[in-house]
């Protein structure tokens, strides 16, 4: 990446809007975009300032515009950045920017002007990373917990145990530098006390990742039960639409469906399967292989069982459920079928009663899936780990620094101390850019959209 280039691209979604918004960054942003504006000359606003004029081409009218000056270093990029908000048609969308580019500018990567900003020190990889996570928010809990990470919550934290670790590998080097004086710059007990808190801060951060991923990606709930018992009409009821097909004919459903529904800020992934029973139909039979494999995913299983059934039958499906060891609700579907002394005996077996066609319980039901995963109650301020990327250099972290701690306890020489603590130090570098490789931002910068 040549970083003396100029780029520009749409940083709007594609398709015709009200408006559309064009980003000029480098160097040559402001002149580039000068040289067809007509207007105030741009060359001499200040930053942070907008201007009404023409782009134009020659004495052809391209279109009227507002651009708006971030002069460098104080913009996003840390770069001097145009950004000119145009109307939204595809077409004057495309001549600008062929303008722009035919006066020397570049079209952009996907994600390079994130990288661009990462790269000039506008903020750390991992709040990088952030950023890409905001835009993907879908739910308040994910907004909440990007912001936290973009805003540096994650990259204090790292960069306070990296400080304290680097300390000791000064002290380490100096005893190598004195190795022939037999002497001791770094006091052995203070680096195991500091490597155990360290430790203990890790295996935090890497617990809440399983939190931290659910949040991000949304609640997985498969919807499980013999064919029939009203498991895509239950999905429907929902989400509120015909998104399942329901029919009387068992084994209607033979793949997976899945669809999202935000509940008190807090996204589910629901996933309607084929109904579990032994048959020959093939496709069916790969329906229900497909059924178990996501049981084994999921974060709560809803195990639907209906008025037709015997307390047996349900204490049998809760016997399997529990060998799952996956937290799990039993729903007793078409509820207003049954008799008074019936619901007695099912109330019995702790099941969740409702009528999905008649949408009877549903909006209960929501309120207990809520509660069931507890997310509504989680501190978002707080870190949560939700990249595996971040996850993984956490855990070699941690490796590191046990390799430290036996060597402590075994007393080798300073050399393989300070090659450990190396490898974690390391390690915490590759979470927040400090140690980065081409193919490591090449890998999550084209993850970006084009125009951030």
């Amino acid at each position: 990446m040549n970083d003396q280039d100029t780029i520009i691209a749409l940083s709007t979604p594609s398709g015709s809007g009200a408006i559309g918004v064009i980003r000029l960054s480098g160097p040559d942003a402001i002149s580039l975009a000068n040289s067809v504006f007509a207007g105030k000359d741009l060359e001499n606003q200040a930053s942070h300032t907008l201007h009404f004029g023409l782009i134009k081409d020659g004495d052809h009218i391209v279109d009227e515009v507002v651009a708006g000056l971030f002069v460098a270093p104080k913009s996003y990029t840390k770069e001097h950045v145009v950004e000119i908000s145009c109307h939204g048609s595809n077409y004057i969308i495309q001549q600008i920017i062929n303008l722009l580019i035919s006066k020397g500018a570049r079209a952009a990567k996907p994600g390079e002007f994130t990288l661009r900003a990462f790269l000039n020190g506008a903020f750390d990889l991992s709040q990088a990373e952030a950023v890409a996570d905001l835009i993907a928010s879908n739910s308040k809990a994910s907004h909440d917990v990007a912001m936290q990470q973009m805003r540096g919550g994650f990259a204090t934290e790292l960069k306070a145990l990296r400080e304290q670790l680097i300390h000791f590998a000064s002290m380490i080097e100096l005893e190598l530098d004195f190795a022939e004086e037999d002497v001791e710059f770094a006091n052995r007990e203070q680096l195991t006390n500091l490597v155990n808190k360290i430790n203990h801060v890790l295996r935090r951060l890497i617990s809440s990742f399983e939190m931290g991923n659910v949040i991000k990606n949304g609640v997985p709930i498969v919807i499980a039960g013999k064919p029939n018992v009203g498991k895509s009409t239950l999905l429907n009821a929902l989400l509120n639409e015909e998104r399942a097909i329901v029919s009387d004919i068992a084994g209607t459903t033979r793949d997976t469906i899945e669809d999202e529904l935000t509940i008190g800020g807090v996204v589910f992934r629901f996933i309607d399967t084929a109904g579990i029973r032994d048959t020959a139909d093939i496709i069916e039979a790969l329906g229900v292989e497909r059924t178990l494999e996501k049981m084994k995913q999921a974060k709560l299983i809803i195990y639907m069982a209906d008025a037709a059934q015997t307390t047996a039958e349900i204490e049998e499906q809760v016997r399997g459920l529990k060998q799952l060891e996956i937290p799990y609700l039993i729903l007793l579907n078409k509820a207003d079928l049954i008799s008074a002394e019936q619901r007695k005996a099912f109330e019995a077996l702790d099941v969740f009663f409702l009528s999905a066609r008649e949408k009877v319980g549903i909006d209960e039901l929501k309120t207990t899936l809520l509660e069931q995963v507890n997310l509504h109650h989680i501190n978002t301020s707080e870190t949560l780990v939700t990249n595996i990327r971040h996850v993984e250099a956490l855990k070699q972290t941690e490796n590191a620094l046990q390799r430290v701690l036996n060597n402590v306890d075994n007393p080798v020489t300073s050399d393989f101390l300070a090659m450990d603590i190396k490898q974690a130090l390391h390690y915490l570098g590759e979470i927040t850019g400090t140690v980065t490789t081409d193919d490591l931002l090449e890998n999550i910068f084209t993850k970006f959209c084009i125009g951030k």
